[in-house]
């Protein structure tokens, strides 16, 4: 019965108000005086800022007799120690070392062609051959001559060793073989020339020049491209203030936009020297390839671990606030009674973010019921409604 007199009496004085500044709201808009306007305004609004005063207080006094005081709805999460792992995002490309030209050593024209692109070679294989300009009967001759020189060289050898002949003879002969052996050797590695192998086991990617071609040692004359796909791995720039944290063995994540994949891998190598124009140092991630679908060049997002706690204690940002003096602080529910509970405020020291996630150093512990919706409406020692039936919903 009070609260309904008290909201009938209001109700009455408001329309009462309300008809009277009507009417002298009217009167001042027709005289059109700004600074008049203006004044009426303000006085109008300290009379609201007063009603709603005295409304709040009613509402206190009304909840307080009736027993139904209104608390702030909250819901609590009850903090825990996890494993975090905080990492570094950066942005990368694929590369591989073994990505390279094949150029010709032998000038002269390229007689055949023994693969296409996309085909799989093994390291050693013929890819091509030149012609080589008749060198292979030189070859043929010079093994005749060798052939020669050796068996003289073993008769003259066994003559000297019965005492028969002058040494002269022997060393004569045994000079004259080891030239015409040594000759064969540089003349088969001079035809070896007017081959080309693969340098190492991969994939034709290009056939550059056509059989045919007049091809020379030198730029301008590649013949193929060969790539290995297996061996991929991506580079990426480190800002030297992640130097303490960024070493070998580190996980690191990788994925790939175009592809839609993530590829997990470890931290291979850690550059020794500071680039001066960017202050960053290098770091090789080895990318395994069993698809064959990464390329060289193919853009990635790398995420490298740079940090991780085993016991680390992880709330959500939204629950964080800020004080004057710049500290940082939330609230905790604390004597929880019946749904109820005592909102207390700790002032909190933060460490990494991850994502919506922030580590907590120091100020809460494991155990704490830390309020999560409603934070920021709570207040030093109040009284609130936990909503949330169970703690980490």
């Amino acid at each position: 019965m009070e609260k309904l007199a008290a909201i009938i009496i209001i109700s009455i004085l408001i329309s009462a108000c309300g008809e009277s500044k009507e009417e002298s709201i009217s009167d001042l808009i027709a005289q059109g005086d700004l600074e008049t306007l203006r004044a009426k305004k303000t006085e109008i609004t300290q009379k609201q800022r007063e009603i709603q005063m005295d409304l709040e207080m009613l509402d206190s006094v009304i909840a307080l007799k009736s027993g139904e005081e209104k608390l702030p709805l909250i819901t609590i999460l009850n903090t825990k120690a996890e494993r975090f792992n905080h990492y570094l995002e950066l942005q990368g490309d694929v590369k591989t070392k073994q990505n390279v030209l094949i150029y010709p050593e032998m000038a002269g024209t390229l007689q055949r062609v023994y693969v296409k692109e996309g085909e799989r070679v093994s390291k050693g294989q013929l890819l091509a051959s030149i012609d080589d300009g008749g060198m292979s009967s030189q070859v043929s001759q010079l093994k005749t001559q060798a052939e020669l020189a050796k068996t003289t060289y073993e008769r003259q050898k066994r003559l000297w060793e019965q005492k028969i002949g002058s040494e002269i003879q022997y060393l004569q002969a045994k000079s004259t073989y080891e030239a015409t052996e040594n000759a064969v050797k540089q003349a088969q590695s001079q035809l070896g020339k007017s081959t080309i192998r693969a340098p190492f086991s991969g994939i034709i990617d290009d056939v550059i020049k056509d059989q045919g071609t007049v091809v020379a040692p030198g730029p301008g004359s590649e013949v193929f491209r060969i790539v290995n796909l297996s061996d991929m791995y991506i580079t990426v720039d480190v800002p030297e203030n992640y130097l303490g944290g960024i070493q070998e063995g580190n996980e690191a994540k990788v994925y790939f936009p175009v592809l839609g994949d993530t590829v997990i891998s470890k931290i291979r190598q850690t550059g020794n020297f500071i680039n001066p124009s960017n202050r960053a140092f290098s770091v090789e991630i080895p990318v395994p390839n069993e698809k064959g679908n990464i390329k060289p060049n193919l853009s990635a997002r790398v995420s490298l671990n740079d940090y991780s706690s085993e016991n680390a204690i992880l709330i959500p940002q939204g629950t964080i606030s800020e004080n004057a003096d710049g500290e940082q602080y939330v609230y905790i529910a604390e004597e929880p009674n019946g749904g109820k509970a005592v909102a207390k405020r700790r002032i909190i020291k933060t460490g990494k973010t991850q994502g919506n996630l922030v580590e907590v150093l120091s100020g809460i512990s494991e155990g704490d019921l830390l309020i999560k919706e409603g934070a920021r409406t709570v207040k030093e020692g109040q009284n609130v409604q936990i909503l949330n039936t169970k703690i980490n919903e």
